[in-house]
C-alpha cells in the first residue's frame, strides 16, 4: 500500500490486516540485518500520498488530484489543508501528493525528481498543482502528459507558473518553464496556464499582497462571496506579460503594498500602474483553467484566497451554480503554516503527518 487514507470513523484493521503489515516489516528488518538490502530503503506499505475520501456535499463524486512540491512556499502543508476543505466541507474525494525522498519516505521539498502517486490523474476530474522547477522522470511527467492531453481542468498556484525545469534532451522538456519548443514555447506555464516565471513585481518579503477586483469581473461567479480587498497575502506580486495571451480573462489583481500587514497603503508609482493580474481563467485543450499566483500556505489563514481557491475548484468541475457566498472555507483540524523561504520546510515529516482531521 502506498497511500494512507484519512478516515475519521474510529474503525481499526483487521486481524489480517495487522499480521500482514507485521509480516512485511519482519521481512524487512531480516533482510536489513542479513544484507540484502540497505537499512534505509522505504519499506513497502509506507505511506508515500494521502488521500481524503468522498463525503456529503456537492462535490461528491468529483476527484481532485492536489499536487505539492516547491522549496520555498510550503505547498506540502498547503494542499494538505486545501484536500481537507474540499472533502469534508463539499465532499469531494481529494489525493495529495509529496516530493518524496526515495530513501527515507519523508516529504523532502528539496528533492525535485520524485512526486509518487501521479498515477492518480488517470481517474482525475481536476488537476491542482503547486510545484516548482521539477525535473521528473518520464514515467511520472507521462500522467501529467496523458491528463492534459485527455482535456480536462487545471488549477496552478504561485509557483506552478514555472512548475517544471526539465533538460532539453529529454522526452518531456517541452515542459520547462523556458521551453523554446516552437509548438509549446515557454512550457506548461505559459502554455497551459498562461504565464511562465518572469520576476517579482513586488518586493519580495518586503511587499505584500491585496486583491483587487476589476468592474468587468465582478459578475463571474468564480468570485462569488469576494470584494475587493477581501484578499491578502504576505507573498508578493509576481510580474507577468501584459496582455495575458489567448482567452485569458484576469480575476484578480495584485495591489502591491507598502509592507507586510492587510493594512498597509498602496505603494506609489508605477508597480501599481498598472496592476499585475494575480488571478485569471484561461482555456487550454478545451478545458477550464484557473491559475492564481497566490496560493503559499502563509496565504491560506486569509480567508479571500481560501475562497478563491474552493469556488475555483467548484468552477473548474463544473459546478459554477453551486458556488454561493456562504460555502464553508473553515479550516478542518490546525493550520499553523511555516513562514516561506528556502530550506525552511519542516525536516522529518511524511505524508501521514498531514492526515489528521482533528484540532
Amino acid at each position: 500500500m502506498q497511500s494512507i487514507r484519512a478516515e475519521n470513523n474510529g474503525s481499526t484493521p483487521s486481524p489480517r490486516g495487522i499480521k500482514l503489515r507485521f509480516t512485511r516489516r519482519l521481512t524487512v528488518v531480516l533482510l536489513c540485518l542479513l544484507g540484502w538490502m540497505q537499512p534505509q530503503t522505504l519499506p513497502a506499505d509506507d505511506a508515500q500520498w494521502l488521500e481524503f475520501p468522498a463525503g456529503d456535499g456537492p462535490g461528491s463524486g468529483k476527484q481532485v488530484v492536489l499536487i505539492s512540491g516547491d522549496e520555498e512556499y510550503r505547498s506540502e502543508e498547503a494542499l494538505p489543508q486545501l484536500a481537507k476543505i474540499l472533502s469534508v466541507r463539499h465532499g469531494f474525494r481529494c489525493t495529495t501528493l509529496f516530493a518524496i525522498d526515495p530513501k527515507t519516505g519523508e516529504v523532502s521539498p528539496d528533492t525535485s525528481d520524485n512526486i509518487p502517486g501521479l498515477e492518480a490523474l488517470k481517474t482525475a476530474d481536476l488537476m491542482i498543482i503547486a510545484t516548482r522547477f521539477r525535473n521528473l522522470p518520464d514515467d511520472q511527467m507521462q500522467h501529467i502528459a496523458d491528463y492534459l492531453a485527455a482535456g480536462k481542468p487545471v488549477i496552478g498556484l504561485r509557483t506552478a507558473t514555472h512548475a517544471f525545469n526539465i533538460p532539453g534532451d529529454r522526452k518531456f522538456a517541452k515542459f520547462s518553464f523556458n521551453s523554446r519548443d516552437e509548438e509549446f514555447r515557454q512550457g506548461f506555464g505559459r502554455q497551459v496556464l498562461g504565464e511562465t516565471w518572469i520576476n517579482h513585481h513586488g518586493h519580495h518579503k518586503v511587499e505584500s499582497t491585496r486583491g483587487i477586483i476589476p468592474a468587468e469581473a465582478t459578475s463571474h461567479p468564480l468570485l462569488s462571496g469576494i470584494q475587493s480587498g477581501d484578499i491578502w497575502g504576505p507573498t508578493d506580486v509576481y510580474g507577468v506579460r501584459l496582455p495575458l495571451p489567448g482567452d485569458t480573462q484576469p480575476l484578480v489583481l495584485g495591489q502591491v503594498l507598502q509592507g507586510m500587514s492587510p493594512q498597509d497603503q498602496p505603494v506609489d508609482g508605477k508597480k501599481n500602474d498598472p496592476m499585475m493580474p494575480i488571478a485569471w481563467v484561461k482555456t487550454y485543450n478545451g478545458a477550464r483553467v484557473f491559475c492564481t499566483t497566490m496560493g503559499a500556505a502563509t496565504d491560506l489563514p486569509n480567508a479571500g484566497v481560501r475562497r478563491l481557491l474552493v469556488n475555483a475548484t467548484f468552477w473548474a468541475v463544473g459546478l459554477e451554480e453551486k458556488i454561493t457566498p456562504d460555502l464553508s472555507i473553515e479550516f478542518v483540524g490546525t493550520f499553523d503554516p511555516t513562514e516561506y523561504g528556502f530550506g525552511g520546510y519542516q525536516k522529518g515529516r511524511k505524508p501521514s503527518d498531514y492526515a489528521s482531521l482533528s484540532d
